[in-house]
């Protein structure tokens, strides 16, 4: 028995097993390091305040803001190449990174030259250097993590992202024990996200030898005629994420900063949730599409985005069934003003999920010209509802900014994409909904009985797990869970 799981979850042997192998480690990894850095996130916002943890979230925004210009597409990129051609990959890697270190060089200078400019928070000014350090620290690793992902390698990524998190909340907890302050807590931050990428380096050095040596001037040039259309994808598709943060800084207190991201912080854990299935089946779907084998392409996608939306539905209904007590639970009554943009903020599951899983698939296509026509709506939509809503409603017209704009982002992306592979999505929906709205009763129901928000996520989880498998959902027999509960004696 344990020589299968571990040669389950160690070892690459089918499509199917890659899948579900890369996505158990990406969502136990990430989930478990991200519960660890939690603890430390939620203790600096009740030690910092509203204010202090404003200013800090501001330095996180600021960091993968310009975090975009110093990577162009070029991991996600090299990730596919490497699928491709993976004879190739000492070539392929020398020559991406010197282009990737040019490009981190190109951002640090922006940062600190540029960025001052147009911050309005004077107290996030001397936070500038930290929020550079870190943007090089994060890029070089997700320059690893691309590595790894061409080999099928999750396991690997999880361990060095588990071990990066555990760097940052040990030092977080240091810095807020010693000198409680947002630049010092930056700075912790980013020794320990510096660590992580050094351990990280060190352990793929074994399957990238003399790199170095590999540099390739001829693929100059493709690289960067492939990685352009990126660039300004991930340019628009960063801004989205990011510039709701900084025009509040130029309307709004340091103080609403902080509700806004309390409110943001659930939702942003809430999105590694596709993000984890998109990235496991990326490489499969780069072999189906090198392959042409559209049909295989199809069961897959639907399948994901089935799952995907079966986790976002439950999530919203659930999350605002309970927000006011989540947000006084996980962050303190001082923030209760951020319950409405949190409970807003959930309505961003449904086209962030799908588009996440239609976005990788984009991706694998080659066809990321139609990622700039829904970034860059997305992305004007976002800063003109912004511009429009904040300075009168505030945090909550950020919120219905964000939701607006991701609707048209990835609707756009989602019909654009089912033009070439048509997708039958709405029909698999049926028993998931019925499920929801079941566990959304049974939750509201022990809410207004004067439950506890725990126990009434814990009893929403039940419900909704047990009617999915009372209606026979199919997700259950695609993933083996129906067949393994049926299978047990009784």
């Amino acid at each position: 028995m344990i020589k299968k799981i571990k040669s389950f979850l160690f070892e690459n042997k089918s499509e199917k097993q890659m899948f579900l192998k890369n996505t158990f480690w990406l969502t136990g990894g990430t989930a478990a390091s991200r519960i660890v850095r939690a603890f430390m996130i939620i203790y600096a916002a009740r030690v910092l305040g509203t204010e202090g943890y404003g200013i800090f979230s501001y330095a996180l925004s600021l960091a993968a803001f310009f975090t975009i210009f110093s990577d162009i597409g070029l991991s996600g990129l090299l990730t596919r190449e490497l699928v491709k051609k993976p004879e190739e990959i000492q070539r392929y890697i020398a020559t991406t990174l010197r282009i990737k270190l040019a490009f981190i060089v190109f951002t640090i200078a922006l940062t600190l030259f540029v960025a001052p400019w147009f911050i309005r928070i004077d107290a996030a000014h001397s936070l500038l250097p930290v929020v550079a350090l870190l943007l090089a620290f994060d890029s070089m690793r997700t320059f690893v993590f691309a590595v790894t992902r061409s080999k099928n390698r999750m396991e690997i990524e999880s361990g060095l992202s588990v071990a990066t998190d555990i760097f940052i909340t040990l030092f977080g907890f240091t810095a807020l024990f010693l000198i409680p302050s947002a630049k010092w807590l930056a700075i912790a931050y980013t020794a320990g996200s510096g660590l992580g990428f050094f351990v990280s380096f060190f352990f793929i050095r074994r399957w990238i030898g003399g790199f170095m040596m590999e540099f390739d001037k001829s693929l100059v040039k493709p690289i960067l005629s492939s990685a352009w259309p990126f660039a300004i994808m991930g340019l628009l598709g960063g801004f989205m994420i990011n510039i709701d943060t900084i025009i509040i800084g130029w309307f709004r207190s340091a103080s609403e900063l902080g509700l806004y991201g309390a409110a943001q912080r659930p939702i942003q854990v809430f999105y590694m949730i596709p993000g984890f299935i998109g990235v496991s089946l990326f490489p499969l779907l780069s072999k189906f599409a090198h392959e042409k084998a559209h049909e295989r392409t199809k069961r897959v996608v639907e399948h994901a985005t089935a799952g995907v939306l079966a986790a976002a539905l439950p999530l919203i209904v659930g999350g605002i069934i309970v927000g006011t007590p989540f947000v006084q639970l996980v962050f303190g009554t001082q923030y209760l003003g951020a319950t409405l943009a949190f409970q807003l903020l959930l309505l961003t599951l449904v086209p962030v999920f799908v588009g996440s899983i239609v976005g990788n698939t984009i991706f694998a296509y080659d066809e990321q010209k139609i990622f700039l026509k829904s970034a860059g709506m997305g992305a004007a939509a976002n800063v003109a509802l912004d511009l429009l809503l904040i300075p009168s409603y505030g945090i909550a017209g950020s919120a219905i900014a964000t939701v607006i704009a991701q609707l048209l982002s990835n609707g756009y992306a989602y019909f654009k994409f089912s033009q070439i592979i048509p997708l039958e999505i709405l029909s698999r929906l049926g028993k998931i909904t019925l499920a929801t709205l079941g566990m959304g009763i049974a939750v509201f129901g022990v809410v207004r009985a004067g439950w506890t928000v725990i126990p009434a996520i814990i009893l929403g989880v039940v419900v909704y797990a047990l009617l999915l498998y009372i209606l026979k959902e199919p997700l259950l027999e695609v993933i083996g869970i129906r067949k393994s509960i049926e299978a047990r004696p009784r």
